[in-house]
């Protein structure tokens, strides 16, 4: 679950959107173009319109597409080619406009942006898909003389079929040999800015990995992220819920590998479930479901009734956490800044018993200073680049930039300092970004952690990785590590990273 400072309410200019696709313009009604009569397929007419709203609007492809293919009245089947369309073009962005400004006689700036995302779309159908060439560049033909005219067209035919002269392993070996060094190879074949690229090498390194899998690690973010549930404790079971999924489904899921209330779904829509549909269970990263039950199940001396979560938003965390503070007689404030994400916050854990949980719409970094030492558990999921959820969020790699870092390290300080005031001696919080970038993550902790023992108020780093240990049914990779990072190559989760600090002075 990508966390941003924009979704959060600390927007401060993020998001700038698609830079070099040229002139933006949307596609044309439908009607057809000048000269042709064939209309492209709804399916890849979905596609590009998606591409157009995450490019001109500066929307998310998860937000936008849903209802796009339900307006398109498309069967399952297409449903599922564009989705697959979609997400794949955005991932792999990068890459096809590195094939397909070999194929162009004009810098990929001076394209057309419509006609641009066309190519994108056409060269994933060659190159990432099953399609074969002659209806992948037919269809494209057709898209584009339906979106920009006649001349885009024949300039789209001209392109793919060039596009189409090699297969992928031919291009990316081309790609390879043109690239003056290693990291910028990756970049290009692997798709990925060059800066995270580097950045994920370095928290490879910093967190014990070896930098050989790096290129493992860039090829995981390309992949489709598995569809999870969380089976939240006291509502249902996961015996309970893997019935209603395999019923509503008609695909059987199985046991979680990091969560004991995981279940990997297959295939099917999460949103025939009866369950999910009323709050009783809910889509979740395994990752995202371990790091709020390390702060649930970590020991605290003496009363434990009073939990936080600072930034609740959407919700699945404090879901999860309401429903573990509900099993052990506790409360559950789950706090939000932005007033449309406190109400996702309340769609999360409706199912809740409502004595159990408290909704608050206000900033996190002032309840330390407003409730010092008032709660017995907090969690911070602080906004992050999103970095460790780029196979979810296809857009995100694409509209961070390294100053995005810098900017939401400083309102992670500040958050992770106005808890470990919130936070009782021998109280615990949790850490949590969904990003791997040492500066979002360790450096945080350790940084914030030093100041305030210089200033009198100790605390204390606990193992995470003992703590993951002792929860997941398989220890993740990184369990012998002081501080928790999960990594998708590995874990088969979101880059979740969790610290466990303990208030003892």
């Amino acid at each position: 679950m990508t966390r941003d400072a924009r979704g959060h309410g600390y927007a401060r200019g993020h998001g700038k959107g698609d830079r070099g696709a040229g002139s933006p313009r949307r596609p044309r009604p439908a009607g057809g173009a000048p000269g042709r009569s064939r209309t492209p397929d709804r399916a890849r007419l979905t596609a590009l319109e998606a591409l157009t709203k995450v490019r001109t609007d500066d929307a998310f492809a998860n937000l936008v597409l849903p209802p796009m293919l339900d307006a398109a009245g498309l069967d399952r089947r297409d449903a599922g080619f564009a989705t697959a369309l979609t997400y794949g073009t955005l991932r792999l962005r990068g890459r096809y406009d590195a094939i397909v400004s070999q194929c162009v006689d004009r810098p990929l700036e001076r394209v057309d942006a419509v006609v641009l995302d066309v190519l994108r779309l056409g060269a994933h159908q060659l190159l990432g898909m099953r399609v074969p060439s002659h209806a992948a560049v037919s269809a494209s033909v057709d898209l584009a003389a339906h979106a920009a005219g006649r001349g885009a067209a024949t300039f789209v035919n001209a392109v793919l079929r060039q596009v189409a002269a090699k297969d992928l392993e031919e291009w990316l070996a081309l790609l390879r040999l043109d690239a003056p060094d290693e990291s910028t190879a990756l970049a290009v074949t692997e798709s990925h800015p060059l800066w995270i690229v580097k950045a994920m090498r370095q928290a490879l390194i910093k967190n014990g990995r070896d930098a050989s899998e790096l290129a493992a690690l860039l090829a995981a973010d390309n992949t489709d992220p598995q569809v999870v549930l969380c089976a939240r404790p006291g509502l249902i079971t996961p015996a309970q819920l893997a019935k209603e999924a395999t019923a509503a489904c008609r695909q059987s899921p199985r046991p979680g590998d990091v969560s004991p209330y995981a279940l990997i779904l297959p295939g099917g829509d999460p949103g025939r479930i009866r369950s999910v549909r009323d709050s009783r269970a809910g889509v979740e990263d395994e990752g995202s479901q371990l790091v709020a039950l390390m702060l649930s199940e970590a020991p605290v001396p003496g009363h434990d009734e009073r939990w936080l979560d600072m930034c609740a938003g959407p919700g699945g965390k404090a879901a999860l956490l309401g429903a573990r503070a509900a099993q052990r007689g506790a409360r559950l404030v789950a706090n939000e800044i932005a007033p449309h994400r406190a109400r996702l916050v309340s769609a999360s854990v409706r199912a809740l018993p409502e004595d159990s949980i408290e909704i608050r719409c206000a900033d996190g970094r002032d309840i330390g200073a407003l409730e010092p030492g008032n709660y017995d558990r907090v969690l911070v999921d602080a906004p992050c680049t999103g970095l460790g959820s780029l196979r979810r969020r296809p857009e995100a790699r694409w509209r961070r930039e390294p100053r995005d870092v810098t900017e939401l390290a400083a309102l992670q300080r500040e958050l992770l300092t106005s808890a470990l005031k919130a936070v009782r001696r021998g109280g615990v919080v949790a850490y949590t970004t969904c990003s791997p970038h040492v500066l979002e993550t360790s450096l945080v902790v350790r940084d914030v952690v030093g100041r305030l023992n210089r200033q009198g108020q100790r605390t204390e780093v606990l193992h995470a990785g003992q703590a993951a240990t002792r929860i997941a049914p398989l220890p993740p990779v990184g369990a012998d590590q002081e501080m928790l990072q999960l990594w998708p190559h590995l874990d088969g989760t979101d880059a979740m990273f969790c610290a466990l600090l303990r208030r003892t002075s």
